[in-house]
């Protein structure tokens, strides 16, 4: 009986608690927002109650005072691993626009968390419309009028604080990734934008070797993700558009010392680096280069591309250097394929239709 007491006790202090979510005393609110914080996580029922009363009240509670804003963000990042909150969220017009509105406003104190949230919401299928979501200038954060290209350039202006000094948006990086999964996607990410005439992909370049492993890590899927798009790949070798190679092989480079007849036909860039230069301390970073690069090589141009500039080696020393199975297993799948010789290529696929070239077996 004791036992049921307390169940009943608990529930009816959690109902109260989010039934102050809307009371007109903000020191109420944020009282129960601070309290509620660490059930967002383990009582998510509470939050779909009266068909997500709670989550509606959250939604508009991001307007609120930062601290409150600060303890919402919190837990609608927590709730939105659930699909059908997340779907509630993703679904919401205003309440993307809310988002919008409070991420490119560069003295936001909650850009960071709001960078949090795009990137959970970019598990939604649902997402993808934002690429064609056009919304008011957001000057001088970004010229364009479309919702993607705001988020792009907070992500690239705002690293380590320059654009907003409460805020990184590394973050970010994980919804582009997931933006790129999709075939529109890609295609945003390889066409030129017309207000600014950049490739988007080249912005994002950049940061392969930046300090932040969050950054770094979303980035690399998303330039391993784009190269699942084979008509792209002229654009992402070519040293005159995207130049993506120095980019993804740099990251998976140490320190090792190569013959002059090896490093002849390298990348300049990947020439005369300094004796201390290291390599991603992630493997699994270093796993996405090397599984972009094997996407590279689904086409005959893509594997002369990285035999005439001597990728292998690279290869072979990341394989002796790095003691992980996967960035191994990853370098090994790739030697495979440099050393082969294309006669071996055409007698492997006699069996197989003309356009093989366009196919490619997705490995995430």
């Amino acid at each position: 009986m004791t036992c049921s007491i307390e169940k009943s006790s608990m529930k009816t202090e959690l109902d109260e608690l989010v039934e102050f979510l809307h009371h007109g005393n903000a020191q109420i609110r944020q009282i129960a927002c601070e309290n509620l914080v660490g059930y967002s996580t383990s009582n998510l029922e509470i939050f779909k109650r009266d068909q997500m009363l709670p989550i509606r009240d959250l939604k508009l509670l991001v307007l609120d005072y930062t601290p409150i804003a600060s303890n919402v963000l919190t837990m609608l990042i927590n709730l939105s691993a659930d699909d059908e909150v997340l779907d509630n969220l993703v679904s919401d017009d205003a309440f993307l626009e809310t988002l919008f509105v409070k991420v490119t406003n560069t003295k936001e104190r909650n850009a960071d968390s709001l960078s949090m949230l795009f990137a959970n919401l970019g598990k939604s299928d649902k997402i993808k419309r934002i690429l064609a979501l056009k919304r008011r200038s957001v000057e001088p954060v970004s010229g364009s009028v479309y919702a993607v290209d705001q988020l792009l350039d907070c992500f690239v202006k705002g690293a380590e604080g320059a654009l907003n000094q409460h805020a990184n948006y590394d973050y970010l990086s994980y919804l582009f990734a997931d933006l790129s999964k999709s075939e529109e996607g890609r295609a945003y990410f390889t066409s030129r934008r017309g207000y600014d005439g950049v490739v988007p992909v080249t912005k994002l370049t950049v940061f392969t070797e930046h300090k932040s492993t969050v950054r770094r890590r979303g980035v690399a899927s998303t330039l391993k993700n784009v190269a699942f798009q084979i008509y792209s790949h002229e654009t992402l070798l070519s040293q005159d558009e995207a130049n993506l190679l120095p980019y993804i092989l740099l990251p998976i480079m140490g320190p090792e010392e190569y013959t002059e007849e090896e490093t002849a036909n390298m990348l300049p860039d990947l020439q005369l680096l300094p004796p201390d230069k290291t390599r991603d301390s992630d493997c699994g970073i270093i796993s996405t280069h090397l599984e972009t690069l094997l996407l590279l090589t689904t086409t005959r141009e893509g594997r002369a591309r990285l035999r005439a500039v001597n990728v292998y080696p690279l290869i072979r020393e990341c394989h002796l250097h790095v003691d992980d199975d996967n960035v191994r297993e990853a370098c090994d799948r790739l030697v495979q394929v440099l050393m082969r010789d294309e006669e071996d290529d055409k007698r492997s696929s006699a069996s197989q239709s003309q356009d093989d070239d366009r196919k490619v077996v997705e490995l995430f």
